[in-house]
């Protein structure tokens, strides 16, 4: 397994962007804190290697990004794919989801969120 680690030159940057946040990591993070959804630990704007991921949760090794209109340009799209990839060699999940989904339909990216968790969680034992 890979380890996960990051680099504290991040934090610093992760902090700005907390206090930036977007209207829908704003939405969100209201579900996501205080281990609201199902008990689970997420982290906002978390440096993970070489990048920040808008959400993480360490128990699930799952990462939730929130995507933008500027995220459908090429340039930004191919840098989210490498994001994506390095992400998954370090055996973190990612679950990309549109801005305007979060903020016209929580609901629905909420229960994707619990589909995975359900999926990739143990059952209890008999």
């Amino acid at each position: 397994m890979t380890k996960i680690y990051y680099k504290p030159e991040l934090k610093e940057l992760a902090r700005q962007l907390r206090n930036r946040a977007t209207q829908s990591e704003i939405k969100l993070w209201k579900y996501l804190k205080g281990k609201q959804l199902d008990g689970y630990d997420f982290h906002r704007q978390k440096p993970i290697g070489d990048y920040i991921a808008d959400f993480f949760c360490p128990k699930l090794k799952l990462a939730l990004e929130l995507d933008g209109y500027t995220h459908g340009f090429e340039n930004v799209f191919d840098k989210d794919a490498v994001k994506t990839r390095r992400l998954n060699e370090m055996g973190i999940t990612v679950l990309r989801f549109n801005d305007e989904d979060v903020v016209k339909n929580i609901d629905g990216v909420l229960g994707c969120i619990r589909e995975y968790i359900e999926k990739h969680t143990p059952g209890p034992s008999l």
